[in-house]
């Protein structure tokens, strides 16, 4: 017998967030989310996203026993956006059993059209920021931490209940050169004396976050806009992002372009790689966790390259040079072995042909399912 419950009380969210722990155990690949940033993310008093979105989550249990789970979001300001009527699906984790995976997608669809939504789709989070896409290769490669790994029958199980592909994005594993590539650094000199422009070498985090705060996400927000699921952040939003990336943010690795005007116009966030860190700690930074994290933060043989982000007056014209050379340059100089570039659209030739001058693997892809209701 299966049965479907409301997640309502603190020993529901606790359930809802550790069952992945459970289903994954065991699994080299999966990288959690840290469990108290994803406790606070289902707290309307400490996730900001809820002043935007509406919310309800759901598990499953099947003879008594907790068999899966399921949120489902009503992103306001995306609707907004794109003036149609949907609802997100996140954190889908369910055991391989398609009966299972149909009362969990009942459930959030028969909310969603209670909410006066008539699409839903996903695996999508809160924002662009939040993990995103259901990943349908790589299953043998690990996860980077901002992104989320799933079981290869997550596929069927959602294809099974109605949902079609809308849109999917790659990731590129690339390699760190022997030695620079002149042409390429060539090209960024050029560049920076045709436009005027310098790299930002930020003494500290905090100096960055001070000085250069509401200039990164009005790039961040200029870049983003047109893509698939993206919303803008309020305020408040802004202040809690940079407070959950702020433990895993290292200054030698924020790549910043200035204009003759001091200003923002490009920037390139790569995160020391902290995924095997919080494998081993399941999701946990006490009380060894930390010790963990900030060893591979310190000294990475990786990283990931979170954002990359140009602002559209300066985009075509040859700024993603000085990003690459410089994360080039970074990658030799610091021994990195490999960068994972995370997620891009796979029609985005543009974006993903600036990692040509490495060499790089195609290696895993992520699918966001649609679906009228």
């Amino acid at each position: 017998m299966i049965e479907i419950k409301e997640v309502k009380t603190k020993k529901d969210i606790k359930k809802f967030v550790n069952f992945p722990h459970k289903l994954y155990k065991g699994n080299k690949n999966f990288v959690p989310f840290l469990n108290i940033d994803e406790i606070n993310k289902f707290n309307p008093k400490k996730n900001e996203s809820y002043h935007d979105c509406i919310v309800k989550c759901f598990l499953a249990y099947k003879d008594g026993e907790l068999v899966g789970r399921i949120a489902g979001i009503v992103q306001k300001l995306y609707n907004e956006k794109v003036n149609e009527k949907r609802a997100r699906f996140s954190r889908f984790d369910c055991i391989d059993d398609n009966e299972v995976a149909k009362a969990l997608f009942d459930a959030v669809e028969k909310w969603a059209k209670q909410e006066g939504m008539d699409i839903i789709h996903g695996p999508m989070g809160y924002n662009d920021l939040d993990r995103e896409g259901l990943l349908i290769e790589g299953f043998d490669q690990m996860s980077t931490f901002e992104e989320q790994y799933n079981y290869d029958y997550y596929g069927k199980l959602i294809e099974n209940n109605g949902f079609e592909k809308e849109v999917d994005w790659v990731e590129y594993r690339i390699f760190a050169p022997e030695e620079v590539n002149e042409r390429v650094d060539k090209i960024a000199d050029v560049v920076s004396k045709r436009y005027n422009l310098r790299l930002l070498t930020p003494p500290s985090i905090k100096w960055f976050v001070d000085k250069y705060k509401d200039q990164f996400f009005d790039v961040l927000d200029a870049a983003y806009s047109p893509l698939y699921g993206v919303v803008p952040f309020s305020d408040k939003m802004k202040d809690s992002l940079i407070s959950q990336f702020g433990l895993i943010l290292n200054k030698d690795f924020i790549i910043g372009i200035l204009n003759e005007k001091d200003e923002l116009i490009a920037f390139g966030l790569v995160f020391p790689s902290i995924s095997e860190s919080v494998n081993k700690s399941k999701g946990r930074i006490l009380p060894f966790g930390i010790f963990r994290m900030l060893k591979q933060i310190k000294n990475p043989k990786s990283v990931d390259l979170g954002l990359i982000a140009i602002r559209p007056e300066y985009q075509n014209k040859g700024v993603n040079a000085m990003i690459v050379s410089h994360l080039m340059h970074g990658m030799i100089e610091k021994k990195i072995e490999y960068a994972e570039t995370n997620l891009m659209l796979e029609d985005n030739t543009r974006i993903q042909g600036q990692w040509s001058v490495f060499d790089y693997i195609q290696h895993k892809r992520r699918r966001s399912y649609v679906k009228r209701i």
